[in-house]
């Protein structure tokens, strides 16, 4: 099981979670976050080092048996990208998922996904 974290553009959510729908997957977690990646750069205003805006991003939890998640991170690359790529499409991380517990039939491991 891993859990899949991808942080992307607010504008491409609906393509996004359009395309997972068609992916068959279904059971995913939205929330809104700020940050900056290598789109802005630190400026100098007057003489002082001035940190760059956070910008509005949305981040994509899917927890995922194994066999998902090759579709999972195909989808996302080619559903939340601009064109042919463009700076701050976003980033896609893997992590182990150790355990998974359905809270309703206390369910465990892949089958609670």
């Amino acid at each position: 099981m891993k859990l899949i974290t991808a942080i992307i553009q607010e504008d491409m959510l609906d393509t996004v979670r359009e395309a997972l729908i068609q992916a068959d997957i279904t059971r995913i977690s939205v929330s809104r976050i700020s940050g900056h990646g290598r789109q802005e750069d630190i400026d100098i205003y007057r003489g002082r080092k001035i940190a760059p805006n956070l910008i509005p991003k949305i981040r994509i939890e899917i927890a995922v048996n194994d066999d998902f998640v090759d579709v999972a991170i195909d989808t996302i690359v080619s559903s939340a990208r601009h064109g042919d790529g463009a700076v701050g499409d976003g980033k896609i991380f893997v992590t182990p998922l150790e355990q998974c517990v359905r809270i309703r039939t206390n369910e465990r491991g892949g089958s609670a996904i």
